[in-house]
């Protein structure tokens, strides 16, 4: 099960956006928008190229959560999510989440839940309600 967390612990990980996940990501959802999947409709949009799936970000902080901390057996709440700015494929994101709080009456925190691109630059940001393992 999950590691015992406190206020002010972290975690992250990094990954770079490939092309096959952002494809494999519409496959399984079913979102197919041509801003992820089709060069000259991206090419034309607000963001000059295709982007990832904002959602796919949000996996991320699942991820983190449910492998890394709190760990295996975390069971999500709630989640915010604040879309910064695009993630483009072949970015490499690092995704973070901090002990913000633990109640004193029940396994509940709050984290909050971040993701920057490998310029440093936010893309990502919210805070996650979780029920520790």
């Amino acid at each position: 099960m999950g590691q015992i967390v406190k206020v002010g612990q972290k975690a992250s990980m990094r990954k770079t956006i490939t092309e096959a996940d952002v494809v494999l990501f519409g496959c399984v959802t079913g979102d197919m928008n041509p801003l992820h999947t089709d060069d000259i409709a991206a090419r034309d949009s607000r963001f000059g190229k295709r982007i990832a799936h904002g959602m796919i970000g949000a996996g991320l902080i699942s991820a983190v959560l449910g492998m890394q901390m709190p760990g295996p057996g975390t069971i999500y709440i709630k989640q915010t999510l604040n879309f910064r700015r695009p993630i483009f494929i072949n970015d490499t994101v690092t995704t973070t989440v901090e002990v913000k709080e633990i109640r004193a009456d029940k396994p509940i925190a709050t984290l909050s839940t971040t993701i920057t691109n490998q310029h440093g630059e936010l893309v990502l940001e919210g805070e996650s309600l979780v029920l520790l393992p």
